[in-house]
């Protein structure tokens, strides 16, 4: 029996009714039954739900780790480096004092840390490797929210009398190092001799473990109180840099403008922005293709909707003939199959959606739960930086990956609507 003669109606289609009426959904949703005999569109239309629901979601959760990964990086590569650095023009920064607690002053910085950095060789009976050496006083590694808050072993109280230096977790575990060890610092700018330029090794204590979270600073980092790095290195009292962290960093040109302005003396300014330039831009183009790539995805399902509707259009051919007859206008046909692959688009979005948003907020969960299952950990932080896996939902986002799906499901039902809107019943009839 047709699914017209199935229809609430004492044996006529009802005319005159208005768009979208109870009629119209009620057909649509007989439609989207499954049946023997129409198997295998039902078979198109439910790959063509999972596909919408897969693309959504894959969507939402892919942008997402995007945004977390962009928002962690941005936050520790700034938090511990800084905003803005300072370096000397025409004599050393042997004035850092005054220099910083002038820039200080300025509006919109927070903190002006001197710093003696320098390359050289940490070493222990177990290994060795690069890191780099920052000299840094007491108060200001204090005043640095991403090691003062995240120090796992020791403490940085009397780190600027205890002679020993504060290193990161990778890089304590690569030498297996624990709080009350010591590390070898080499260095091949030493004392000059007769003979040239010496090297110069000295053993340190470790009094502090850090764990900043972002892998490539926690196997380099190693700090050491101001007054032996500037002895180590031969600064003679001078530093090499003062980094300036600012209130908010998206107005870092503005601050760059008044220290130009207010510096005590002539400074070369460089900012975060600069810096990292390279890496950003390269994280924007992956996130942008990426978002391309999976919309394809989306696309894809919605076209498989456009087929389903044309294959049922054709089974229903004289479904469509008797309706016709009965006095449906090509209105009330084209609103039942426009309702039908709507439903597809409408229904797979929203279930996209929940499942999107409910694996993004619980990305780091379900890594563990397969990390226990598997035996090994999918996100590897010694290749992508950080350690756990971030993720920041933008519901801006979000609404514009919605919306898009709904548009391009809605455009893809309008043909095969529009072709059984078209069909002349007379011909219809004699086809079935």
């Amino acid at each position: 029996m047709s699914a017209v003669a199935e229809a609430p109606a004492a044996g006529s289609v009802p005319t005159g009714t208005k768009a979208f009426a109870g009629f119209e959904w009620l057909l649509a949703g007989r439609y989207l039954r499954t049946r023997r005999r129409e198997g295998f569109v039902s078979v198109i239309a439910g790959f063509s739900f999972l596909g919408i629901l897969l693309g959504v979601a894959t969507l939402i959760i892919v942008m997402s780790v995007m945004n977390g990964f962009r928002k962690e990086l941005l936050e520790k590569i700034v938090g511990v480096n800084g905003h803005i650095f300072a370096t000397p023009i025409d004599r050393p920064l042997d004035d850092y004092e005054q220099v910083a607690a002038r820039l200080r002053q300025i509006q919109g910085i927070k903190l002006a840390i001197p710093l003696v950095e320098g390359q050289a060789l940490a070493s222990s009976q177990v290994g060795n490797g690069g890191v780099l050496v920052r000299g840094i006083s007491e108060e200001d590694i204090k005043s640095i929210p991403f090691i003062a808050s995240n120090v796992r072993q020791g403490t940085l109280d009397g780190f600027a009398t205890a002679n020993g230096v504060a290193i990161g977790r990778r890089l304590a575990g690569s030498l297996g190092l624990q709080v009350g060890d010591t590390i070898t610092i080499v260095t091949p700018r030493g004392a000059s001799t007769p003979f040239g330029t010496a090297p110069r090794i000295k053993a340190y204590p470790v009094t502090a473990i850090f764990e900043i979270g972002m892998s490539e600073f926690d196997a380099s980092f190693v700090f050491m109180p101001l007054g032996e790095a500037q002895a180590y290195f031969n600064r003679d009292g001078d530093v090499n840099v003062i980094e300036i962290f600012i209130n908010d960093p998206d107005q870092t040109q503005a601050v760059r403008d008044r220290i130009e302005q207010d510096a005590p003396r002539p400074l070369v300014l460089s900012d975060w922005r600069q810096r990292n330039r390279t890496f950003f831009n390269a994280l924007e183009v992956e996130r942008n293709v990426m978002f391309i790539i999976l919309t394809l995805i989306v696309l894809v399902a919605t076209l498989n909707i456009v087929s389903g509707l044309i294959m049922l259009v054709k089974d229903k051919t004289e479904d469509i003939a008797i309706m016709r007859t009965m006095g449906a206008s090509r209105g009330t046909v084209l609103r039942v199959f426009l309702i039908t692959g709507a439903a597809i688009g409408v229904f797979g979005t929203i279930a996209g959606f929940i499942l999107g948003v409910v694996f993004a907020k619980n990305i780091q969960t379900i890594n563990k739960g397969l990390s226990s299952l598997l035996g090994v950990n999918p996100w590897d932080p010694t290749v992508r930086f950080l350690s756990d896996i971030p993720s920041v939902i933008d519901w801006r986002e979000v609404a514009a990956v919605v919306v898009m799906t709904l548009v391009l499901s809605l455009l893809a039902t309008l043909y095969p609507a529009w072709k059984a809107a078209r069909l002349d019943p007379v011909k219809a009839l004699r086809m079935g």
